[in-house]
């Protein structure tokens, strides 16, 4: 298991252009069993070597940078690629109208501080990236979320015991939802620890 994404993992833009259609359709295959709905409109992917790997390539492929940005785009994602004993998830409040995810997100302040992982006698609560404020000074939170969910020895033996029921919910009072893993989901993110 790859925990770190160096500058020899990186393609040249050439190299990329011809394995990228097969590189995509893997991440997309893989993620249909690391994604999570909660509630009416917050969706989560959990992220892995792989799809953060494509992420940085897409981003070099867009903007073109050159070399000054491969090591920016490194800095920006490699937290994310989970370690051996934690899982990394984007969230995503996906709300089309942009006039009701405006009102959505105002009510929903601090939301990214309340979110766990619960299973057995466990409970993990997501830490936040501390990269910018994901909530303003207003009340209002961004739609999208980078989190962790560090685990024990003990806590990762029990995430990865097949039939486990494993809970992620919200603790936000404007937004109480929450969803079990199917065991498709528990088993692929069980392969993030080592």
């Amino acid at each position: 298991m790859k925990t770190d994404i160096t500058r020899a993992d990186i393609l040249s833009l050439e190299r990329y252009e011809a394995v990228r259609a097969d590189k995509r359709a893997d991440v997309r295959a893989a993620r249909k069993n690391r994604r999570v709905e909660v509630g009416p409109f917050a969706n989560f992917v959990f992220e892995n070597y792989d799809s953060l790997w494509l992420q940085i390539h897409e981003m070099l492929r867009i903007e073109k940078g050159g070399d000054p940005q491969i090591a920016d785009e490194l800095a920006a994602y490699n937290p994310m690629v989970p370690k051996g004993r934690d899982l990394a998830a984007t969230l995503m409040f996906e709300i089309a109208d942009p006039d009701r995810r405006d009102t959505a997100l105002g009510k929903l302040g601090g939301i990214e501080a309340m979110i766990t992982l619960s299973f057995g006698e466990h409970t993990i609560t997501g830490e936040p990236d501390d990269d910018i404020e994901r909530t303003r000074q207003d009340g209002k939170t961004s739609a999208v979320h980078f989190l962790h969910f560090r685990f024990t020895d003990e806590q990762a033996a029990a995430f990865k015991t097949p039939d486990t029921e494993i809970t992620l919910a919200f603790g936000h009072s404007g937004y109480r939802h929450a969803s079990v893993l199917g065991e498709n989901v528990r088993n692929a993110l069980a392969g993030d620890f080592a």
